[in-house]
């Protein structure tokens, strides 16, 4: 039985006579034109047609400057502190993201923003798929967040939290987390990526739909970043990451993106015993409260747009080791390393002999530039045990070659200086490392009853 033999596609064809050939050729063999065989673009039947669908009245398009967006304000959640990380509150509508290593206190700070916006009279439905409600009930009986329109859900079918929603009709939806609900229009297991995706698809739409504000945990991975497909982070409107150290209690609120606001605010809490308090003016919290001792120097710190001072506290010690040691806690220790270079290259400030230990007060972590010179203000004093007023702050990065260089947001740093009672700020105006250290001691001096040796 002899096989039927199919005929591919002919890849060329001539424009002004049609004929086709396999091969691509200069000249038509029909009609014997030069230059008019092409690619030939065969149908294949995949491509589907889309017919045009006028839109509704509501829906058409209009000029940017007649859309009121009055229909949308914003709504506190009786918390400030996120508010102000959200640029003002909760849009209507709109899908927020909220990260965090485990323990750090994600649940704790939702489960009192759930309270507040429910004793605001605004029903909030809490849908748990970590957690069983007696556990949920039993923080929030710590935490002081109880409430009749509070509504709390322990689920991890998405469907079942998507009926909750038609029955409770909240006003504030919070799902914690996304990663343990799973859907059945998707397969896998809960936090698979194509179930996450899912998942956040759909409560992101019912978001939009209802204008329904949307908190979603989400989990982090070992390195920080947002565990699930890099998607979820473009699909949301508002990317907030929850951080803060085990050892102490400040806990702080950023926003990675946000589209209804700045990406550069911060909001500061503390984690206490009866659960997350907010800290409006953290200034005290990174100062010593003693009295001024040698080997102390105030630097105003940039969290997000938020200026607070930072005590940056040295110690020296003499060693006859080869190698003398290098200890820092909250400084990056390679810029420690080089401003401990230049002020012995730049300042004759000799700390090659010296053990040196750089740690920063309340565990706050000091990385920016603008540490340098408050830095080696800092091991200057404690090399030549004069202690620094605190009447005195220092601002400034530092070069290779001793220069004091301008940081940014300078102008709001002095401002904040100022408000907090600090007289005198010590910055780039100086111009050298060796000249800062020099306006520093008279500084010092023109203040009367002061003994000021060498610093």
């Amino acid at each position: 039985m002899a096989t039927r033999r199919t005929t591919a596609p002919s890849p060329y064809r001539c424009t002004e006579c049609g004929w086709t050939t396999l091969k691509w050729v200069g000249r038509c063999g029909e009609c014997q034109q030069w230059g008019t065989v092409v690619e030939a673009a065969e149908p294949t039947g995949l491509t589907r047609q889309v017919a045009p669908v006028a839109p509704g009245a509501g829906r058409a398009a209009q000029p940017i400057t007649r859309i009121d967006t009055r229909d949308a304000p914003r709504r506190t959640t009786g918390v400030g502190e996120f508010d102000r990380v959200l640029g003002g509150g909760l849009v209507p509508g709109a899908a927020i993201l909220l990260s965090g290593e485990p323990g750090v206190g994600k649940s704790t700070l939702l489960l009192e923003v759930a309270a507040q916006s429910a004793k605001a009279g605004r029903r909030v439905l809490y849908a748990s798929a970590e957690e069983s409600t007696a556990q949920v009930r039993l923080r929030a009986e710590r935490t002081g967040a109880l409430h009749d329109e509070l509504y709390l859900a322990a689920e991890t079918d998405l469907a079942t939290i998507l009926g909750h929603v038609d029955q409770v009709e909240p006003e504030l939806l919070i799902v914690d987390s996304v990663q343990t609900v799973s859907s059945s229009m998707s397969e896998g297991m809960a936090g698979h990526p194509s179930q996450v995706r899912e998942v956040a698809s759909t409560l992101i739409r019912v978001a939009k739909d209802r204008g329904l504000p949307v908190i979603i945990v989400g989990h982090v991975t070992k390195d920080g970043s947002i565990a699930g497909p890099r998607i979820l982070e473009h699909l949301v409107d508002v990317v907030c990451h929850f951080e803060g150290d085990r050892q102490t209690s400040l806990r702080f609120v950023r926003a990675l993106k946000n589209r209804f606001g700045p990406t550069d605010e911060v909001g500061c809490f503390d984690m206490t015993g009866a659960g997350i308090a907010e800290v409006p003016d953290p200034s005290a919290l990174f100062l010593g409260h003693g009295p001024t001792e040698p080997g102390t120097c105030v630097a105003i710190a940039l969290e997000g747009r938020r200026a607070m001072p930072v005590e940056v506290q040295a110690l020296t010690i003499q060693t006859s080791a080869p190698n003398p040691r290098r200890i820092v806690n909250g400084v990056d220790s390679a810029r420690v390393a080089m401003v401990l270079a230049v002020l012995e290259k730049k300042a004759g400030v000799v700390t090659s002999n010296l053990d040196v230990y750089v740690s920063t007060v309340g565990g706050v972590r000091f990385v920016e530039p603008a540490a340098d010179l408050a830095i080696a203000i800092a091991v200057a004093g404690s090399v030549r045990n004069q202690a620094v007023p605190r009447t005195i702050a220092a601002v400034g990065e530092l070069s290779l070659a001793g220069e004091v260089r301008p940081v940014t947001q300078a102008a709001q740093r002095r401002t904040e200086a100022a408000r907090l009672g600090y007289t005198d700020v010590i910055d780039n105006r100086s111009g050298t490392l060796s000249g800062a250290l020099g306006d520093l001691r008279t500084r010092i001096k023109s203040r009367p009853g002061d003994d000021v040796p060498d610093f």
